[in-house]
């Protein structure tokens, strides 16, 4: 299909703008009843390109950027970074896994688990709506609170790992700045740029993954013949393979929950297929390689006295790419400053995101200004970063595995709802119903299939804070069975729900 579409003329300009346009700011727009934007403060932050919509959709008529590639590069710079590096290393430090091992582990399981959150990216044009809005008609307009919190949880817990290792290689380049200080100066930077808005953002991500490359680049030009060194490993096991694959999981298919926020503008004319492609390349791509390099760099530490002076006892993974870069003397610790500033690319979609999930779950505060949220969300995970910044590997462990349960069953759920019960058809994704209680879905069927899942998604862990009597024996396969069993189980549950409800598409 072309990309050619009436309104491309238009497509970069200001596509951030909602009901209101900038030229005309007392409009009132939905959700802005006592017209805040006639405040002088409100006019000039429009004014200067600052993104206002929230949660309201976009109408099909104000879907006009044309300029899909973007949708790579804000999923490619978010994954190029020192998080996905470290995210490798768990292999071999957490699961006791060789590189073979830890890579084959990568390679597969990210080819599985990016399909679902490249696929939803494709929702985001044709229903205009932020991802979580797009929930509602699944989970109901109350129901999607609870996703919507676990959500918050989940992208507040991505901030808080991407501002330690960011504030530990910002600070592994001089020993007068500490680990808190860098974890200050990440946040405020990312902070300016979610705060501006999708625009901003993407010209952000289409940039930031360039110095990133170079980088990573000269560190294996200099030091990559030290991971031939790597350590001969114990061989592996079905459980360790499959532990290390739920934490693999967990870091990419958590995406599937914010998703369309960065599609929501593009024209519905598009290709879905065009839009997935560019989405499952911009994951797997960074991630693959990244983490398949941190687990060669962590197994060949032992055998580099510098790499194993610079990563230390705390895991300071800052501290190993510094010790990577350190041929090249000052050039080095340049560079090492760019690594640690390729987690704001992360963190500053995340804040964007953040900020619908807020007003989701207390759906008042959709009255509240998009930006307002994003300085919630940094207040919120910078001191819990410094709190946090000496037990890094433990947290990281911890954390990814346990988001992927319920994202996996979350997307399932999302799923067999359009597929099934609305036929795959994007006009029953009703733009004046997004608001309205009564005519959304109870959302009994989407939770009651959640948590009914975890009856056996609980005996199916196996990690390092739980074994489950299933999971003792076969390795972690929780997210495995979630996404199938929360599916099958939406099906009667909502069948139940359509019975009493009487909706019709």
């Amino acid at each position: 299909m072309s990309d050619n579409h009436p309104h491309e003329k238009n497509s970069v300009t200001d596509l951030e703008k909602d009901a209101a346009s900038t030229s005309d700011l007392s409009v009132v727009i939905p959700g802005d009843k006592h017209g805040w934007l006639s405040h002088p403060i409100a006019r000039s932050l429009l004014s200067w390109g600052v993104e206002e919509r929230g949660t309201v959709p976009v109408p099909e008529e104000e879907r006009v950027d044309t300029q899909y590639y973007k949708i790579f590069f804000v999923w490619f710079s978010m994954n190029f970074n020192i998080l996905s590096f470290s995210t490798g290393t768990l292999g071999p430090i957490a699961f006791g896994l060789g590189l073979r091992d830890s890579c084959l582990t990568i390679l597969f399981f990210n080819i599985l688990a990016c399909a679902l959150p490249a696929y939803l990216n494709t929702w985001g044009p044709q229903t205009g709506m932020r991802q979580m809005i797009q929930s509602r008609y699944s989970f109901g307009y109350f129901g999607i609170i609870i996703p919507a919190i676990l959500n918050l949880i989940g992208l507040c817990g991505f901030n808080i790992l991407n501002g330690i290792l960011g504030g530990q290689a910002l600070a592994s380049v001089s020993s007068n700045m500490s680990w808190d200080v860098g974890i200050v100066i990440i946040f405020v930077i990312a902070l300016l740029v979610s705060f501006m808005g999708y625009r901003v953002l993407n010209w952000y991500e289409r940039v930031s993954w360039f110095p990133v490359l170079i980088a990573f680049l000269v560190a294996l030009g200099v030091s990559g013949k030290n991971l031939y060194n790597a350590q001969p490993a114990e061989p592996a096991t079905a459980a360790t393979i499959l532990s290390f694959a739920s934490v693999i999981a967990g870091f990419v298919i958590t995406y599937s929950a914010m998703a369309s926020d960065f599609t929501m503008y593009y024209s519905p004319n598009v290709r879905r297929s065009r839009i997935f492609w560019y989405a499952y390349l911009g994951y797997i791509v960074p991630i693959v390689l990244l983490e398949c390099l941190g687990a060669a760099a962590v197994l060949a530490a032992p055998n580099v006295p510098s790499w194993t002076e610079g990563y230390g006892t705390d895991g300071n993974v800052g501290g190993l790419l510094e010790a990577m870069l350190s041929p090249v003397g000052n050039f080095g610790k340049f560079l090492t400053v760019l690594l640690s500033l390729s987690v704001t690319a992360n963190i500053a979609c995340t804040l964007y995101s953040i900020c619908f999930n807020f007003q989701v779950m207390i759906p008042a505060m959709s009255k509240v200004p998009r930006y307002v949220f994003s300085i919630v969300g940094t207040v919120i995970a910078l001191p819990l970063s410094i709190a946090g910044a000496h037990k890094f590997y433990t947290a990281l462990t911890n954390f990814l595995s346990l988001i992927g349960y319920w994202a996996s069953a979350y997307g399932a759920i999302l799923l067999v709802e359009h597929h099934y019960f609305r036929k795959g058809d994007f006009s029953t994704y009703n733009h004046a119903i997004w608001n309205v209680p009564g005519r959304l879905p109870w959302g009994a069927a989407a939770i009651t299939a959640v948590i009914m899942s975890f009856a056996l998604i609980i005996p199916c862990m196996n990690q390092i804070w739980y074994q489950g009597p299933i999971g003792i024996t076969s390795g972690d396969i929780g997210f495995e069975i979630a996404f199938p069993l929360a599916g099958l189980l939406y099906f009667p549950l909502r069948k139940l729900e359509l019975k009493y409800q009487n909706t019709q598409y």
